[in-house]
């Protein structure tokens, strides 16, 4: 992609407005946080208190809408804590020597930078809470101001949390969207295996569950019943519903069998619908009697044989157990000691130290981001005092906003968040031309500002930023400034801020273009390992250890996920495809996918311990583990993989008679046809 093609790509995301659901309680409750602040402020200390605990209460409230696990209370307090750290230090240090503050913003830019390896919510709070303490540390005038500033500070994320305490909104509302989103995914995949046996299915649903379902001593002690259980039954269903559908290893593609099975995807689909929005709402799970009739009719047994019945057998079986855990009050008790454990702030520390300690390399995207935003936010800050505008911070506060590790999102938003600057400074402007509005007035329309942005955070960066820039016109209005030094101010800075990020992350770029063979030898080798973990249960039933599989599974997810989303990434940037064309990519991507699927059918038929081993399966393991190593060693160096060994075993399996011969035999052969789509993808 050229240049100028990325750039328009760029400004048309940035400035995309997206239709997602509103959440008014929330952002109602965020705004009366924020007016309890600024109305208490203004009645108890004065308008310089008020607009310095606003900023407090306005980031806390922020915080709380990234999407986190963690508890919201804890998101607010953190915010507002570390803002104030932040101001008092900040004001300390930059209060004598503006040299040493220019050291310190470079410092807590850097820190910020990094902190993105601890997660999107962790950097996208470090660095809103380093642009707003450039704000923060203009507003005292002594030493003791600034403390008490920072208390105030502080004091807004208190409240912010304490709201959150008290006036609950839809209690475990993020996590029963979560598994109703996985169930109502699961249900999707049922409708779709109907028509098209081979359909593919994005796990990101089944993750993010995952990712909910992990939660502190304090979560686990208090969780709806509900939510316990249901994902790991939904992780069950997925490969008996592929098992049951396609051909090679369930019911014939034509015939009475078909049909039936056909009825029993439809039947699942329905059971499954029905479960995700009782859990959703909390509501009995309703189920419609034709559907359980289908799922529980006898004539299966007749239509239906070997491992198609097997797997209706086990679906009817699982989709019970779903209802049934999906029903509030059925006298299930969520037990705290089955549940996954997310370790508290204080265990998080080294966890985050370790993740930041393997970022810290040149070749790290983290990295390079945080080098980038500790150089452009001290050059900004000299750019502002230089030009004849006051209110300086607001040039490396624009661009520690808009960076970000990739590319795409650090041009788009520094394009959205100069428009909406433009779209929000024009509208306050022309209100306070219109109103004259006093101290009191402003606060209001600043409360109201906010509470807009709260509500439609999620439709785009560049609607948040209209209402930001109104925000932050009535609350320096609020404190005495008028109208007309801010406007120009704004606007000419924060295009210096945007355009700064921009030549930053040009001139030290992280592209995501050149790795993507490495992201993709990455998840050959672990869909390699997960199918060599399937094949070794069928090996030797009796000692083998299930959360092998489980592991290796979620660790091909990762790596597919990983692939995604630089795929992505690298979709939108100005640079040449550097030995992986977009057709290669995609072509070796879907090869990939369909052998996850493949492993997956195997898995779905893993035999009891009780069943006798297949020795040769062992052999299949190994050399199909060697196999995608070495395939994976060939597509980081540009070299078209071959997949001998694992053709060999193949071969000496023909005309040998084993237990569960047709389906294993099915099955490694459909495992190496993937593989050998992945060679003629890479094929020049």
């Amino acid at each position: 992609m050229s240049w100028l093609r990325a750039l328009k790509e760029s400004a048309r995301s940035g400035m995309k407005v997206e239709r997602n659901r509103l959440e008014p309680l929330l952002a109602l409750r965020a705004a009366a946080g924020l007016a309890i602040v600024i109305g208490g402020g203004l009645v108890l200390l004065g308008p310089g208190a008020a607009a310095s605990s606003a900023f407090g209460a306005f980031q806390a409230a922020i915080a709380t809408f990234q999407r986190s696990w963690r508890p919201r209370p804890v998101l607010a307090l953190v915010s507002g804590l570390t803002l104030a750290v932040s101001t008092f230090v900040g004001y300390l240090v930059g209060s004598s020597h503006t040299a040493a503050f220019l050291a310190l913003l470079a410092l807590w830019a850097f820190l910020s930078g990094m902190a993105w390896a601890a997660g999107p919510t962790a950097g996208i709070i470090a660095s809103s809470n380093v642009a707003i303490m450039l704000v923060t540390v203009t507003l005292p005038t002594s030493v003791a101001q600034a403390a008490g500033h920072a208390a105030l500070i502080a004091a807004g994320g208190v409240v912010q949390a304490a709201l959150i305490v008290l006036f609950p909104v839809r209690r475990w509302g993020a996590q029963r969207d979560a598994l109703a989103d996985a169930l109502a995914a699961e249900a999707d995949y049922a409708r779709r295996l109907r028509h098209d046996p081979e359909a593919p299915f994005d796990p990101e649903p089944l993750m993010t569950a995952r990712a909910a379902a992990t939660v502190t001593p304090r979560q686990a002690r208090r969780r709806p019943a509900e939510l316990h259980g249901a994902r790991g039954l939904a992780e069950r269903i997925r490969p008996v519903l592929a098992s049951l559908a396609d051909p090679a290893v369930g019911a014939p593609a034509a015939g009475p069998a078909r049909h039936r099975v056909r009825e029993l995807l439809s039947a699942a689909s329905t059971v499954l619908d029905a479960a995700a929005h009782a859990i959703r709402h909390g509501e009995p799970v309703r189920l419609p009697g034709p559907a359980l009739a289908v799922l529980t009719s006898p004539d299966t047994a007749d239509l239906l044989e070997g491992p198609a019945l097997r797997a209706a057998r086990r679906l009817a079986a699982l989709l019970e157990d779903v209802t049934e855990t999906a029903a509030p009050g059925s006298g299930r008790t969520a037990d705290p000691a089955e549940s996954k454990l997310r370790p508290t702030l204080p265990a998080l520390v080294p966890l985050v130290l370790r993740a930041v300690r393997a970022e810290l390399r040149p070749a790290s995207p983290v990295f390079r981001h945080a080098v980038r935003v500790s150089v452009v936010a001290p050059v900004g800050s000299v750019i502002g005092y230089a030009l004849p505008f006051g209110h300086a911070y607001w040039a490396p506060m624009a661009s520690v906003m808009v960076m970000r590790p990739d590319f795409s999102q650090t041009y788009s938003r520094a394009v959205a968040r100069f428009g909406g600057t433009l779209l929000g400074v024009a509208a306050a402007t022309g209100i306070v031309q219109l109103a004259q509005p006093g101290v009191y007035l402003s606060g209001a329309l600043a409360v109201i500002s906010a509470g807009l942005m709260y509500a439609l955070l999620r439709t785009g960066y560049a609607v948040s930023q209209v209402f930001v820039s109104a925000y932050v016109v009535f609350l320096l209005g609020m404190g005495g400034t008028r109208w007309d030094q801010t406007v120009p101010d704004r606007v000419g800075l924060t295009l210096v801020g945007g355009l700064l990020a921009m030549i930053g992350y040009a001139l030290y770029p992280a592209w995501e273009t050149p790795r993507l063979r490495t992201r993709l030898a990455d998840w050959l080798t672990a869909n390699g390992q997960y199918a060599a973990a399937v094949l070794r249960q069928y090996a030797d039933p009796a000692g083998a250890h299930r959360p092998d599989v489980r592991r290796a599974l979620l660790a091909a997810r990762d790596a597919r996920v990983d692939w995604q989303e630089a795929l992505a990434r690298a979709a939108g940037e100005p640079v040449r495809h550097r030995g992986l064309s977009r057709a290669a990519a995609d072509a070796a991507g879907d090869a990939l996918a369909e052998l996850g699927r493949t492993a997956m059918l195997l898995e779905a038929h893993l035999p009891d311990q009780e069943h006798p081993p297949v020795p040769a399966a062992a052999e299949l393991a190994e050399a199909l583990q060697a196999s995608t190593e070495a395939g994976a060693k060939a597509v980081r160096e540009r070299r078209v993989p071959e997949w001998e060994g694992l053709r060999a075993v193949l071969a000496e399996w023909d005309g040998v008679e084993m237990p569960e011969s047709p389906l294993l035999h099915n099955g490694a052969e459909l495992l190496l046809d993937c593989l050998d789509e992945v060679s003629e993808a890479l094929r020049p």
